[in-house]
């Protein structure tokens, strides 16, 4: 497999595009530039949600207003994100396709764009499941109940 692997790299650094990529200065710069932007945009409205979810971020808010005004915005910044990052393995294939940690990044990438989709999906198609406080990921994973002093103090 890993000599496949090489000879793809060779073939691809090999192209008219990757040649272009690789002599032009000021295009690496300019798509890492513009990929690392877009993984803070992806991270951060992901993370605002996740926030939500564990009530440290706009907790009167509901969690699926929060997931209707931050998860739309990842999905045309993860094609931006895709396209640079392809451009950049085409411009510097041996840097990426024979890096285990690439395929590493590839499969947790993957996860985290099914795992959002299936909240995104979740929130939007029942959005009472969200509205209840005990039913929130961070009730299902943390939930203790209110008895005794704490909930004479609440009241």
């Amino acid at each position: 497999m890993h000599a496949i692997l090489i000879e793809i790299s060779k073939w691809l650094a090999a192209t008219s595009l990757s040649q272009t990529i690789q002599t032009t200065g000021w295009i690496i710069p300019t798509l890492q530039t513009i990929h690392i932007l877009c993984v803070a945009v992806v991270f951060t409205s992901a993370m605002l949600v996740d926030f939500r979810i564990w009530r440290l971020f706009e907790r009167d808010v509901p969690l699926p207003e929060v997931a209707r005004r931050f998860l739309p915005s990842i999905w045309p910044v993860l094609v931006i994100l895709l396209a640079t990052g392809g451009l950049l393995i085409v411009g510097e294939p041996r840097r990426s396709l024979l890096n285990a940690t690439f395929y590493i990044k590839m499969s947790l990438l993957l996860g985290a764009i099914l795992l959002t989709a299936a909240l995104q999906s979740s929130i939007a198609g029942q959005p009472a499941f969200w509205h209840n406080k005990r039913l929130t990921g961070r009730a299902l994973a943390t939930h203790r109940p209110r008895h005794g002093l704490q909930a004479r103090c609440r009241s």
